[in-house]
């Protein structure tokens, strides 16, 4: 994977199904902790590109707060309508405390 990892958080930021908007060259991602994993999301549904933040997570998925669609956390993919495309992530590297995310899709 190319690409290079910037540190976004501490891990003792994000509480569990907690969520921090991050910006990265450009791209708005939302970090997220779930069922103790962290992830990185596009920062908007791909349905109406409003915001995810806010969404339910819920049985390893978001669910935007806005239409009801619902996405994968692990791989983006769209597991409710009203959305049909995915939605990016990125990958994560956690060391110690520190959380740093791939500026790259993944």
């Amino acid at each position: 994977m190319s690409g290079q990892y910037h540190v976004v958080a501490a891990t003792s930021e994000l509480e569990e199904d907690g969520q921090m908007h991050v910006e990265l060259n450009g791209e708005e991602i939302l970090l997220c902790k779930h069922q103790g994993q962290f992830y990185a999301i596009a920062y908007h549904c791909s349905h109406e590109a409003f915001t995810l933040e806010g969404g339910l997570l819920q049985d390893g998925c978001i669910t935007c707060p806005y239409h009801g669609a619902e996405f994968s956390l692990h791989d983006g993919s769209v597991q409710a309508p009203p959305a049909f495309e995915p939605i990016k992530t990125y990958a994560i590297r956690i060391v110690d405390d520190t959380i740093s995310i791939n500026t790259e899709p993944a």
